[in-house]
């Protein structure tokens, strides 16, 4: 891996003309009208005469192109995957109009030999006036990349799940072809569609994008604390702790636990955490973005 050209690469800027197709696609890739697709809380996110955008169509929003491969960085692309999403909201997400993004690399922490690096990167998003709309954080998980080094990554306080029953369980299914689907919306990692891809990285075929996971969980808590009101979420983070793989069942455990909205999901089938340690921030409807 080459860290000087990683860290000192040139902010991306990529642009988007968005659609309501393209916000009705998002919804549709992540499960949206699934589980019943005359709910009308469900049709507001998937109609074009009553659209609303789901808060996390901010994720994948005029991202930039599949770069991790490009041979100047050095790479070992088929083995990065996606370690950790955070966004805060400035705006609700529109459902149309011109859009664009600015990525920069932040940090690359060497994790040691054969554990491999983290990537953190940002992207601010933002209309086509200037306003910006959304910061996403990415932490990205280079398992064949470390010793190279670099510093481990500094010390923080974790946060802490509460040892107790879940206050609110939300369970929302996937279907076998919704990485097809999902990717639509801008991820076009091969480590998702690309069988030989998926079983060189050692996942013995196609994983459902971390990103795709972190909107189904978003769903769930905007579904049970926030009465499906986008304008309501405010800051939506977790850490991504399994693959999940497409047909999995997805069950959003929720806390309310001082004020503070805490998560994690799981894949029911193979009772494996695929989301840990999330928080998110849900305003008051006299608060809403």
């Amino acid at each position: 891996m080459n860290l000087n050209r990683l860290l000192n690469a040139p902010m991306r800027t990529t642009r988007q003309t968005l659609t309501r197709r393209d916000t009705i696609l998002y919804a549709v890739g992540v499960g949206v009208g699934q589980d019943d697709p005359c709910d009308p809380d469900s049709l507001n996110f998937v109609y074009e005469r009553q659209l609303k955008a789901l808060p996390t169509l901010a994720i994948v929003l005029a991202p930039p192109p599949f770069w991790l491969d490009e041979p100047e960085f050095g790479i070992d692309w088929r083995r990065a995957v996606n370690a950790g999403q955070e966004m805060v909201l400035e705006s609700p997400m529109p459902i149309e109009g011109e859009v664009y993004t600015e990525l920069n690399i932040d940090a690359v922490w060497d994790k040691g030999v054969g554990k491999g690096a983290l990537m953190c990167s940002s992207r601010q998003l933002k209309d086509a006036s200037g306003r910006l709309l959304a910061t996403i954080h990415q932490t990205h998980l280079l398992r064949g990349d470390g010793g190279f080094g670099g510093q481990n990554q500094p010390t923080t306080d974790e946060l802490v799940l509460p040892n107790r029953d879940p206050d609110i369980v939300v369970d929302f299914g996937t279907r076998p072809e919704q990485a097809l689907v999902y990717r639509l919306s801008g991820d076009l990692n091969p480590l998702h569609i690309d069988p030989d891809v998926s079983e060189a990285a050692g996942f013995g075929k196609p994983i459902l994008h971390g990103s795709c996971t972190f909107g189904i969980a978003a769903r769930a808590v905007l579904k049970a604390v926030a009465g499906n009101d986008p304008r309501r979420l405010r800051r939506f983070g977790a850490r991504f702790s399994k693959p999940v793989y497409p047909g999995d069942t997805i069950r959003t455990e929720i806390w309310n636990e001082n004020g503070q909205v805490l998560f994690r999901a799981r894949s029911m089938e193979r009772n494996v955490v695929v989301l840990d340690r999330g928080i998110a921030e849900i305003l008051s409807e006299s608060s809403s973005l």
